[in-house]
């Protein structure tokens, strides 16, 4: 299965949205970023891909992979 697109969590007029990389349109419009961030993570489990967090300033501050990341941690502990 092809890898899916990385899932943003971006501020909304009308709250948050979850939009995938490259979308014109939110996937979904939601009242609360962590409503939206639970989307989004169900979204990218579901395509093997990431999230990408926004704050409130639209920079990322968070995110996480859900499929192969090509940069594993080097940490062998």
């Amino acid at each position: 299965m092809a890898k899916g697109k990385d899932q943003h969590v971006i501020r909304h007029a009308n709250g948050w949205a979850v939009q995938g990389a490259g979308n014109k349109k939110p996937t979904k419009i939601v009242p609360t970023q962590e409503e939206a961030i639970k989307i989004a993570q169900d979204i990218a489990r579901n395509q093997k891909s990431g999230t990408k967090i926004h704050g409130e300033d639209g920079k990322i501050r968070a995110g996480n992979s859900y499929g192969n990341d090509p940069h594993p941690s080097q940490d062998k502990k």
